[in-house]
């Protein structure tokens, strides 16, 4: 077996491989940019060799400087993770050319099926059914729209070299077509040093299932069954699942023998994703095949206990697969989870910063339940605008998709991150959904459902009058803890009362508490009573509950007169108030936010690539004001409705923090 590999990523990929090299006894080399000096994976690896500044274009793409590293450490082999060089002939053909090995497919595989355009005419060819659409190369933002009105809109605007739903862009019209043009060919020259784009029909109320594939140099070829992606935003995946609450045993097996026979015709060996579009008939139809290991590949794990990095590393070595297809049965559910940098109240766009607080869910794993948590990052680490916004990718398993489910609403309920925006309260409201927890999903889901963007969730009554209870019987442990300190009375629990007033979304309960040493009792009213007992302790900010024999965590913070509540997607302004407090509250004027309507703020803390308007211009609803780039991404930022520009604060080349004014309106 190899005895050293060098990982030629960063984040959570590389300590993902990391750890199962380590469990393999083989020797790791972590490579970093200037930004990741301090990052994990530099800490985890037994050698970190750093490759240059910031950028992924002058230091994790640059073929040269990763083959340096690999030359002055003795690497005999390179895991490439995803992204970055993992699709890259030229990549695989340097490290063929020195004597190195590549825990990947061949260099012919790559280049017949990791070229999204090649691929494509590939499986044209195999008469594999494909979505419709122009598979050539693409001159310019006006054949752009040409083709486009070919096809027919909708389109996809993809780039082909691309991946993470990066120089991805969906056009409904000519304009948008020009324009998501330019901006997916200045991604994909950003992301991944090739700007060729093309063109596809984008087929309305999809699902995307994939398969997985795995084989070795030996002719040996197994599927290991299918994922489901369909949860996505701007096309990038956020929720996946293993198995496919859709697919029938039938479906699931034409897919797999096709995925497998793709694989085998064009010499496939190593870990690989076959990308399908399935309608609601359960016809399916090829994408692409990723020549890599997927984002995804952690619920495929579970379900199936086969360790995909240590296949690759074993298949790269020349070892023989050691299962057969019948061997690879599906055992339970496994739900993914991708925390993101980025604010979910803000159109999703990306955060950066220092994790002030970082604390996930503790892994375990058991014959009920199991807890996952795959991570490039640390409390205290900071977030970059270089690379990816992703934290980390949360997992669970059980042995059904309910329970699956319901395992992951608690691991996020006990999810603790500061410091920057992040979509843990999206992810729970997704898991909340009755779309979703039905599986009745399509790639249409956020769009569908969040058609206004993600503006937090309206908890139930009962929810509601469960979380009443809780802040009730916390808020009177934190008056007594006041009490002691401050030395008012001597019978502290006397002095604090036992009647209040809760306020929370518009709401108000009037509440009784019986408190004794293993808990309280809250009465809301005659009828409705709750038992709660917890060991949370003032200032702390998770508190674990059980209420009426059930869990209930709560994210808090501290507010006057009570508590700030994150819960299942919502984010809560609770007041505790004794009657007469609460009686005073009610006369008390409510203060209004400051007036923005005039102003264009930055909503993401970015780069400004260009400023489309002038001083003096009127503008029209839709029009493009200017473009911030952040974490490779361009956001193009438009005018809400009819004005004319008045002054203008920033230009091409400012970085800007969240809510710097970039223009003014009469």
């Amino acid at each position: 077996m190899f005895k050293k590999i060098l990982i030629a990523n960063r984040g959570e990929i590389a300590c993902r491989v990391i750890k199962t090299a380590k469990k393999m006894g083989i020797k790791t080399v972590a490579i970093y940019s200037d930004a990741d000096r301090n990052a994990l994976h530099v800490q985890m690896a037994d050698e970190a060799v750093h490759i240059g500044p910031s950028p992924a274009n002058q230091s994790y793409i640059v073929i040269d400087k990763v083959m340096d590293a690999i030359k002055k450490t003795g690497a005999e082999a390179v895991h490439p993770g995803y992204g970055f060089l993992s699709e890259n002939s030229k990549f695989a053909e340097a490290l063929e050319a020195a004597g190195v090995a590549f825990i990947g497919p061949p260099k012919g595989a790559i280049e017949a099926m990791g070229d999204k355009i090649t691929s494509k005419k590939i499986a044209q060819e195999a008469n594999v059914s494909t979505v419709p659409g122009y598979m050539g190369l693409i001159a310019d933002a006006e054949e752009a729209v040409k083709i486009s009105n070919d096809v027919g809109y909708p389109v996809m605007i993809k780039a082909s070299a691309g991946g993470g739903g990066k120089g991805m862009r969906i056009a409904w019209n000519d304009q948008e077509a020009r324009e998501g043009f330019q901006s997916s060919k200045n991604e994909a020259a950003s992301s991944f040093g090739d700007d060729r784009i093309f063109i596809e029909k984008f087929v309305t109320q999809p699902r995307h299932i994939e398969i997985q594939v795995l084989a070795d140099s030996h002719g040996n070829a197994v599927y290991l069954h299918e994922r489901e992606c369909s949860i996505q935003r701007r096309n990038q995946k956020v929720i996946e699942e293993a198995p496919s609450p859709f697919l029938d045993e039938a479906t699931r097996k034409a897919m797999g023998e096709q995925s497998v026979a793709l694989a085998q015709a064009v010499g496939y060996t190593s870990a690989g994703t076959v990308e399908f579009i399935v309608d609601g008939d359960r016809n399916f139809y090829f994408l692409e095949m990723n020549t890599r290991l997927q984002v995804e590949h952690p619920v495929t794990e579970l379900i199936t206990g086969i360790d995909l990095v240590e296949q690759m590393i074993r298949v790269a070595y020349g070892e023989t697969l050691p299962f057969k297809q019948d061997d690879l049965k599906i055992n339970g559910w496994a739900m993914e989870s991708r925390l993101y940098a980025e604010d979910p109240y803000r159109g999703f766009l990306p955060s950066i910063g220092r994790l002030t607080r970082y604390r996930p869910p503790v892994e375990m794993a058991n014959k009920k339940k199991a807890v996952r948590n795959d991570t490039g990052v640390y409390e205290g680490g900071e977030i970059s605008m270089y690379y990816d916004p992703m934290i980390a990718k949360l997992c669970t398993w059980a042995p059904d998709r309910a329970t699956a489910i319901e395992e992951m609403r608690l691991a996020l309920d006990t999810f603790e991150v500061e410091g920057i925006g992040h979509n843990i309260p999206f992810l729970a409201a997704v898991y909340e959904h009755e779309k979703f927890t039905s599986g009745n999903m399509t790639t249409a889901f956020i769009e569908e459902e969040y058609p206004d963007g993600f503006d937090g969730v309206t908890l139930p009554e009962a929810t509601l009058h469960r979380i009443a209870a809780a802040t009730a019987a916390m808020h009177r442990l934190a008056e007594i803890r006041r009490s002691r300190i401050s030395g008012r009375m001597d019978n502290h629990e006397r002095h604090v009362g036992s009647d209040w007033v809760v306020t929370l979304q518009g709401q108000s309960y009037p509440l009784t508490i019986a408190a004794d040493k293993e808990g309280a009792t809250v009465a809301l009213g005659d009828d409705d009573t709750f038992r709660v007992e917890s060991d949370w302790t003032p200032g702390d900010p998770l508190a674990r509950l059980m209420v009426d024999g059930s869990p209930l965590v709560l994210k808090i913070g501290k507010v006057p007169s009570g508590f700030r509540v994150r819960y299942r997607g919502a984010d809560l302004k609770v007041q505790v108030r004794t009657p007469r407090q609460a009686e005073l509250a009610a006369l008390m004027p409510e203060k209004q936010p400051p007036d923005t309507s005039k102003m264009l703020l930055c909503p993401m803390p970015g780069l400004i690539v260009k400023v489309d308007v002038a001083e003096g211009d009127e503008v029209q609803e839709g029009q493009a004001l200017c473009t911030v780039e952040a974490m490779k991404m361009e956001n193009i930022l438009r005018a809400e409705r009819k004005g004319r520009v008045s002054k203008i604060n920033a230009g091409a080349g400012d970085s800007l923090a969240v809510d710097d004014v970039i223009m003014e309106f009469e």
